[in-house]
């Protein structure tokens, strides 16, 4: 039988919540900006993975800092609005918090957009850290996001510390930084390989809670 965890991390976007529209937006507006044609719903998902400071220098060359200022205006006039939990995400919190396990979150969305978004939805007292985009000495795929997290958290790194995700890159973070990948493979799965491959792999929250709740 599977070990119950001594800690879970999270990914935020597509993991907890569904931000997908606002990203599609600020991002079209950062290109739109820029003279350039907006990608697609679907060309943003796929594309989309890294920080702002990783992703944008190479989309936008040596003006990538005013790319980012058209990104970032866009997305904090409407985040707010129209962020949602995913299905089955508060109960799942709900679940964790009375197991007692120690919680946080570790996103390449930027910090205090994050923290903003996770006291938003009143979940800020539920994750003992939230580590967004520039927070740590690098960031996702890099594992010290994950480190810094544990260190609030209290738990060193290890198998039993799982890192819930659903992206290859989110898979690779966690081998990075010495813990359990725990893929939720929602309609954007994106298939894991070699080191990086997930130790579970769950269809949502919801199958995720199901499990949890079995140990």
């Amino acid at each position: 039988m599977t070990a119950q965890p001594r800690a879970i991390l999270f990914d935020w976007d597509n993991t907890l919540v569904d931000s997908w529209d606002t990203i599609h937006d600020a991002l079209g507006h950062a290109f739109i900006a820029f003279g350039r044609e907006p990608w697609t719903l679907a060309e943003v998902k796929e594309r989309t993975r890294l920080s702002l400071a990783d992703a944008f220098p190479k989309l936008f060359g040596d003006r990538w800092p005013e790319a980012r200022r058209h990104y970032l205006d866009r997305f904090l006039e409407i985040h707010l609005e129209r962020i949602r939990p995913l299905p089955g995400a508060e109960q799942l919190l709900d679940l964790l918090g009375a197991m007692g396990l120690p919680l946080g979150v570790v996103s390449n969305k930027t910090g205090y957009i994050l923290r903003l978004e996770a006291e938003h939805f009143g979940w800020s007292a539920r994750f003992r850290k939230i580590v967004g985009a520039g927070d740590a000495a690098a960031d996702k795929p890099d594992g010290a996001p994950i480190l810094l997290a544990l260190h609030a958290v209290g738990q060193p790194p290890g198998p039993e510390v799982w890192y819930v995700g659903d992206t290859e890159m989110d898979m690779a973070c966690a081998a990075n930084a010495g813990c359990a990948a725990v893929l939720l493979a929602g309609g954007d799965l994106v298939e894991a390989a070699g080191t990086a491959a997930p130790r579970f792999r769950f269809a949502g929250c919801e199958a995720l809670a199901r499990h949890l709740k079995g140990l």
